[in-house]
Formats: C-alpha cells, sequence, structure tokens
C-alpha cells in the first residue's frame, strides 16, 4: 500500500478510505482480520490513535467488528454496504459531471466503448 498521504484531508479519514478500498476490492473478505494498530502506525509512521481513529470509524458504521483481544475484522455484509454507497455517491455526484462533460465534447456511446481501459497501474 502506497504510504504517501495528501494535505486534502486528515491522515485517519486516508487510512480509513484506503482500508474501504481493500473491502470494495476484495484484498479484504467477510472475516478477514485488519492489520493490527501498531503494525499500520510502523508502517505509515503515523500516531497510533491516528490509525485506531480511523479503526473505530469503520466500526462505528457497521464495516468491521471488534473482538476483544483479537482485533478487528471485515463484518459481514460490509462490501455490499460499501458497494450500495459507493454507487449511489458516484450516481449522485459523479456521473452528472461525467455526463456533462460527454455531451460538452459531443462524443457518442459507440466511441466511448471503442476506448481501450486504462490497467490498474496506469491509473
Amino acid at each position: 500500500m502506497d504510504t504517501a498521504f495528501s494535505d486534502t484531508q486528515p491522515i485517519y479519514r486516508q487510512l480509513r478510505d484506503r482500508v474501504i478500498r481493500l473491502i470494495l476490492d476484495e484484498a479484504l473478505k467477510t472475516g478477514d482480520a485488519l492489520p493490527s494498530v501498531r503494525q499500520v502506525a510502523a508502517e505509515f509512521r503515523v500516531n497510533p490513535l491516528t490509525v485506531l481513529k480511523a479503526y473505530q470509524e469503520l466500526a462505528d458504521g457497521g464495516l468491521v467488528e471488534k473482538r476483544r483481544g483479537l482485533g478487528m475484522f471485515v463484518a459481514e455484509g460490509a462490501r455490499a454496504e460499501l458497494m450500495k454507497n459507493e454507487r449511489e455517491r458516484f450516481l449522485t455526484q459523479e456521473w452528472p459531471k461525467v455526463r456533462a462533460t460527454i455531451a460538452r465534447l459531443g462524443l457518442t456511446p459507440i466511441e466511448l466503448m471503442e476506448q481501450p481501459t486504462l490497467s490498474a497501474g496506469g491509473e
């Protein structure tokens, strides 16, 4: 995982978002353990309280569950809930901008479909 952070939002939110991406990409599946707070803090060179705050937000959202003495684990249904939320966010926030750009440029569905897709490494 990339260890660089941006200045656009707090580090704990960026950590939370990274875990969310791992769940969406199925790198973390239902029942999988999240890395320990100490492990993440050491890897990213951040305060353990920052990691704990990110994990707590995930727990508060029902995406992960705490197991006393064992750590944090991806909760049942977390990916489905995230997919639902991400789809809603895309359709309400991103798609209108994309659609407006497509219309402004006069692109046709055929032109769009003929474009090669970028690989995950090329984005």
